[in-house]
């Protein structure tokens, strides 16, 4: 038998469907005996996972989506402990993280292979070769694209990345390997919210961001009926009223993004997806409307920096400037879409200068669009992704080279890009982003919490009034008091 299993990725919130492996799992139907556990919804992971292992016969194989973070931080202490306990199972970590870090991952002795980039055929491949070979050949190995291994030497070794394979030529996902009720959740958008993945991969260039080396600039979409399709089958089956689109650019095509619109208009579901700024000011007023009369209730988008130099300097490629963040600001508010906003803040070589920029760039932001939701991450580096790279290896920066390093709690908030393990971020740079975020938060309460009342938000905004307008940030302790005491929800980590 084999197993899938999805870390647990956070306590505090309501876990979102793991479409990961309901795609692997999707390409095994038919072939192989499979489960899905999901660490989110069970209450001793370890003691589930030891059951199934007991139970899936003499060849069991377990295989893990690991991102970096939480998920990661639980996947080496399960491994460990179950290796221990069953040194015959095989464990295979595909995702995120092990795509990036694979030979990290390899320098363990309890994980036998990884499967990197969109992982699906490569994972149904190594499967066969075990079949026949359960103690394959390393030259058999290197015949199998997108597989990482021990090479003769013991030594971490990596073939090249597998073709991605086109969402139409897949299988469609088996939901009733789910408990779906379990995963749908009330949030912003609707009361009954569920997510899905309708898209592989970005055709842009950003150096700031993984998804580059993975995908190299290519993007296979879902057809528009495909997609609506699914959004239907959620309505008619679990009474869904939301759906979030988790792909890394769901706007990349206005006809298919107009096309879905038109077919679930009648279905009064509300929406919200990840695009990028100069390409949906390409839209034309009548795909704007009709994603507003669609349900379209907000979009996240990487506005990066006040800059336009840095923006030059992250390859953001097409045409991205501030002055198009604050015209999509505009254009959003017209429609009653609210805009999601991303900043990298503190990038190199200057990182106190790009922090002032940005600041008082965001001020404009929510000047004309008070409803902006404003997301303030630090730089961290990418694998391999350019410039910035290079500048942050200049300056010191260096990944952990083992995974018990990688779980530290230093690099635990690197993955979640709240670190001070930068060389060139000062502790003082770090508190600085903070205070603002405190401040332009009480300032600006987000839409996102639904828990937040009207008479929170004005005592919010009253309390901060003084800070926000005389640009003084410092220490604000009756803040963090506030937001303590409303238990203030950022959307980022609240996931609406």
């Amino acid at each position: 038998m084999i197993i899938l299993y999805n870390p647990q990725s956070s306590a505090n919130r309501k876990p979102i469907l793991p479409m990961s492996l309901l795609a692997v799992g999707a390409v095994l139907e038919g072939q192989y005996d499979y489960r899905i556990l999901d660490g989110n919804l069970e209450d001793d992971p370890l003691a589930a996972l030891d059951a199934a292992v007991r139970a899936a016969g003499p060849r069991p194989v377990l295989g893990l989506t690991v991102m970096p973070g939480p998920q990661l931080q639980q996947a080496v202490s399960l491994c460990q402990q179950l290796r221990q306990r069953h040194p015959h199972l095989t464990i295979v970590w595909g995702g995120y993280f092990p795509t990036q870090h694979w030979d990290v991952c390899l320098r363990s002795d309890f994980i036998d292979y990884v499967v990197r980039g969109h992982s699906e055929i490569v994972f149904l491949h190594l499967l066969a070769e075990l079949d026949q070979n359960p103690k394959s050949k390393i030259e058999n190995l290197k015949s199998i694209p997108g597989l990482a291994y021990r090479d003769e030497t013991g030594q971490p070794a990596s073939n090249p990345l597998a073709p991605i394979p086109h969402p139409s030529k897949l299988p469609m996902w088996n939901f009733d390997r789910l408990p779906v009720a379990r995963y749908v959740r009330p949030t912003f958008l609707g009361s009954r919210t569920l997510g899905y993945h309708s898209s592989y991969g970005c055709p842009f260039f950003c150096n700031f961001c993984a998804v580059v080396n993975m995908v190299n600039g290519r993007w296979f979409p879902q057809t528009a009926e495909s997609v609506a399709g699914v959004v239907r089958m959620y309505h008619e089956r679990w009474g869904v009223n939301a759906v979030e689109f988790y792909d890394n650019n769901f706007f990349t095509h206005q006809a298919r993004v107009a096309e879905f619109s038109e077919r679930i208009m009648d279905l009064g579901v509300a929406w919200w997806g990840e695009g990028r700024i100069d390409t949906m000011q390409m839209y034309s007023d009548k795909t704007w409307r009709l994603m507003s009369q669609a349900g379209l209730k907000m979009v996240f988008m990487g506005a990066e920096s006040g800059s336009d130099e840095t923006l030059k300097r992250m390859d953001k490629g097409g045409q991205m400037s501030t002055a198009r963040t604050l015209e999509m600001a505009r254009l959003m508010k017209s429609y009653g879409v609210v805009p999601e906003f991303s900043f990298v803040m503190g990038n190199p070589p200057d990182p106190e200068a790009d922090l002032r920029l940005t600041m008082e760039f965001i001020r404009k932001v929510k000047r004309i669009n008070p409803a902006s939701e404003i997301i303030m991450y630090l730089y961290t580096p990418v694998p391999l992704a350019g410039d910035l790279y290079d500048e942050a290896r200049a300056e010191g920066f260096a990944f952990p080279e083992t995974l018990e390093e990688w779980i530290s709690p230093e690099w635990l908030n690197f993955s979640q890009r709240r670190s001070t393990t930068m060389p060139w971020i000062k502790r003082t740079l770090q508190e600085q982003i903070h205070d603002f975020e405190r401040v332009i938060n009480a300032y600006y309460p987000t839409s996102t919490d639904a828990r937040l009342t009207a008479f929170w938000r004005t005592i919010l905004r009253s309390a901060s009034a003084w800070r926000y307008h005389l640009r003084f940030y410092h220490f604000p302790v009756e803040l963090r008091a506030l937001h303590k005491l409303v238990a203030y929800q950022r959307p980022e980590t609240s996931g609406f």
